[in-house]
């Protein structure tokens, strides 16, 4: 199954100030998560942003918030799923109900609060789409877990780039051109 920007949802998860300078490879990350950022707000795809124990781990990083859409919805929570969330189970059905059903997903750790997400939301049966170069770990062999076992579970492994031109269809448009200027 391809992603469609009209049914896709994209879910950052807690890629916060006092967290992601302690994960591998954190600014490659964060980059990559704002380019899926940018070409979410292009194409009119929702976002939901979670932030584990805001007061401990701080506010999502400012390159992050500056690519929000204007109507996008950050949470605090504090299980490791945001799943478990009653704010973001409330939003997320607000959307489903809106015909959005695939989930894209980053953020950190991959191993702990991504992964535990992903495996709720496919225990919902949704497609989960998991964005391998925008979700880290503090320890690559941690993050490399959590990858193989969300694949396991029925994740599709992604990167920001398949999700972006997926949700493109096609070049030639203006979306196209502002997109493609993201990654170049």
């Amino acid at each position: 199954m391809l992603l469609d920007a009209q049914r896709s949802v994209l879910i950052v998860i807690d890629l916060q100030t006092k967290l992601v300078p302690a994960i591998d490879k954190g600014d490659a990350v964060v980059a990559n998560a704002a380019i899926l950022l940018a070409g979410a707000s292009q194409l009119g795809v929702p976002v939901i942003v979670s932030e584990q124990y805001p007061k401990g781990l701080g506010a999502t990083l400012d390159a992050i918030a500056a690519e929000l859409p204007n109507d996008s919805r950050t949470i605090a929570k504090l299980t490791f799923s945001a799943a478990r969330s009653e704010d973001f189970s409330r939003d997320l059905s607000t959307l489903r109900a809106g015909g959005r059903d695939q989930m894209v997903i980053c953020g950190t750790e991959t191993h702990v609060c991504v992964m535990q997400t992903v495996a709720d939301l496919l225990a919902e049966e949704l497609p989960v789409f998991l964005v391998t170069d925008a979700s880290g770990s503090r320890a690559e062999e941690n993050r490399q877990a959590g990858v193989a076992r969300m694949a396991a579970l029925g994740a599709q492994c992604v990167t920001s780039e398949m999700v972006l031109f997926e949700w493109l269809e096609a070049a030639g448009s203006d979306e196209f051109k502002k997109i493609s200027k993201l990654i170049k």
